[in-house]
């Protein structure tokens, strides 16, 4: 494929994270996405209060199931937050963008498939064309049901580790379920973003499919992270 710009990629990082620390936890995949697109990380509205004393700086969350407090299997009955999540998504598009696609690690790949959802609709707020969803899970919470009854027609790269003790491997294999044509890849490790030499393949063909030709303008506000 011709050599073009780099991809531009919003980062949605998991619960109890921040910008800063996705940063930090995604060194490796930013290397090897060198050159091929840029990652721009982007932190959730919402403190997270810190009740054991052992959490990142600043912690932060996109929605929560309880009050302060988030479990992704939970069948919330009313879950917070959400909304303002959203909005916080749309305005980073729009003011920091262009963007070619969102790349959301654990509950901010649940963030993700919502507005690949939204996007599949056509909601202009979330001008994305992909997404690439690592360690993600459909929530649970019946008020999020309706971003799930139909099959979402974005194209998505499932990135699901067997080892996985947080996010259970099933969980991100039912959210593939979601889509249309999902490329599913499985690795051997837990609960993180991984970027050895097999998942560098598989993220470098799937954002193939968008890069733009040789010889396309350059994205304005396109610049290093």
């Amino acid at each position: 494929m011709s050599e073009g710009r780099p991809l531009r990629l919003l980062g949605l990082h998991g619960y109890r994270q921040n910008e800063r620390r996705f940063r930090e936890r995604t060194g490796a995949l930013r290397k090897a996405l060198r050159g091929r697109a840029e990652l721009v990380a982007l932190s959730a509205p919402h403190p997270v209060p810190d009740g054991d004393g052992d959490s990142d700086d600043d912690p932060r969350g996109w929605w929560f199931s309880g009050p302060g407090t988030f479990e992704a299997q939970e069948e919330a009955a009313a879950p917070a937050g959400l909304e303002e999540s959203l909005s916080a998504v749309a305005a980073a598009l729009a003011e920091r963008g262009p963007f070619d696609g969102l790349l959301g690690f654990s509950q901010g790949a649940a963030l993700a498939a919502m507005v690949c959802a939204l996007r599949a609709r056509g909601d202009p707020r979330f001008p994305v064309a992909f997404a690439i969803l690592v360690a993600g899970f459909a929530s649970r919470a019946p008020a999020h049901g309706h971003f799930y009854r139909q099959p979402i027609a974005l194209p998505t790269l499932h990135i699901v580790g067997d080892a996985d003790a947080v996010i259970a491997p099933r969980l991100s294999q039912e959210l593939a379920q979601r889509f249309v044509e999902p490329v599913v890849v499985a690795h051997p490790g837990g609960h993180f973003v991984p970027a050895a030499a097999p998942q560098k393949k598989a993220y470098l063909d799937f954002l193939d499919r968008f890069r733009p030709a040789q010889g396309q303008a350059e994205l304005p506000g396109a610049g290093a992270v």
